[in-house]
């Protein structure tokens, strides 16, 4: 079972993407929204391992109420060079951003099993997930079907440490 480190969107940018997912379903492309749990929330990852201890929990709450959280923009439409294909909407790297990140990681160091490395900071690719494990054609499927996409500011209104397996999230932060 992992866990995983999320930066939930502001109700805007959450329709948003929604609506791709929408646009992927009736293009015969399963999204998010139609896959495994079915629970799951527009978001961008910023950090996955094996489990986050309650005091590590506390520790990323309190640094994340000293944070100035950015916008996120989600501007390009791709995918990642592995086996399993991926379609995403990749965001926009600034200072700002990779600032967040980088003191989020300083928290979590030497204190979560089994960190991803595709999350660490110098791997990490942020993007918020519109379709998971399909196949080529799928997947250029859904690239005709959501292609030119409008870019996304999201605004960080909720930051949970979801259960990869249920879809479970327990908040950690949230924009009052």
């Amino acid at each position: 079972m992992a866990q995983a480190l999320e930066f939930f969107f502001d109700g805007e940018a959450d329709t948003g993407v929604r609506g791709l997912w929408q646009r992927l379903e009736r293009a015969g492309v399963p999204s998010l929204a139609t896959r495994s749990h079915r629970r799951h929330r527009p978001h961008v990852t910023f950090a996955l391992g094996g489990a986050f201890t309650r005091q590590t929990r506390a520790d990323l709450t309190a640094e994340l109420n000293l944070l100035a959280l950015p916008s996120i923009w989600l501007y390009t439409l791709g995918t990642f060079p592995t086996t399993e294909n991926n379609l995403v909407l990749t965001a926009v790297v600034d200072n700002e951003l990779l600032a967040v990140h980088s003191a989020v990681h300083d928290v979590l160091a030497k204190k979560v099993k089994n960190p991803s490395a595709y999350y660490l900071p110098g791997s990490w690719v942020p993007h918020c997930a519109l379709a998971q494990e399909i196949d080529t054609a799928t997947l250029a499927a859904g690239i005709a079907a959501l292609h030119p996409v409008e870019p996304i500011r999201a605004k960080v209104d909720e930051v949970g440490i979801t259960d990869t397996v249920t879809g479970e999230v327990d908040v950690l932060f949230a924009r009052s």
